[in-house]
């Protein structure tokens, strides 16, 4: 299972960097906010030091608005992959971004139904949230591996990112559950 770090922070990033196992990078605009510094250039920075996946995130919601963000951010450097909220409308631009060439990432995906429709959709990753679905009374881990046996089961090509990690074991359950990446806060 490939690691990523969930952050804005660029300090943390190049710490985790220098230790050789980091592969990429999830953020959006409240990490980046965090920082107090600009979304762009932060990406950018990201950019220059991780040489794998940068996932950043749209703030739009709806379909125009979306294609928009999504192309400029896109145009920071070929590693930007554009994380795209599972709405109905957000379905629809993973569609239209999937056919330009675009790689995105469905996020807010709190069902195995959803990640199917995201990846049928043309998604490069899908990104369940195991802590949040485990704050809504359910079982992140379970809804994991619900999403890799239908992955599985039908050959799709769409990476599986473990999000919204809580502590170190879901980090083991993801890998013992066969997820393709798991992407995890510094702290």
């Amino acid at each position: 299972m490939r690691i990523f770090i969930d952050s804005a922070n660029v300090e943390e990033i190049k710490e985790l960097n220098s230790m050789g196992f980091l592969e990429g990078v999830t953020t959006n605009p409240s990490l980046v906010a965090k920082e107090k510094r600009d979304y762009k250039e932060v990406l950018q920075e990201i950019c220059s030091i991780v040489n794998g996946p940068i996932s950043a995130e749209v703030l739009a919601l709806e379909y125009e608005g979306m294609i928009t963000e999504a192309k400029e951010l896109a145009a920071i450097h070929p590693n930007i992959v554009i994380k795209i909220p599972l709405t109905e409308s957000g379905l629809k631009a993973i569609h239209t971004l999937h056919q330009e060439g675009i790689k995105t990432n469905a996020t807010l995906i709190f069902s195995a139904n959803q990640a199917l429709l995201a990846a049928r959709a043309g998604a490069a990753y899908v990104s369940p949230f195991l802590g949040r679905v485990d704050d809504i009374g359910n079982d992140g881990l379970i809804l994991l591996e619900d999403i890799m046996d239908v992955f599985d089961q039908y050959l799709l090509e769409t990476e599986v990112i473990a999000a919204s990690i809580r502590h170190p074991m879901h980090v083991v359950q993801a890998a013992r559950i066969g997820s393709h990446i798991a992407t995890i806060p510094y702290k």
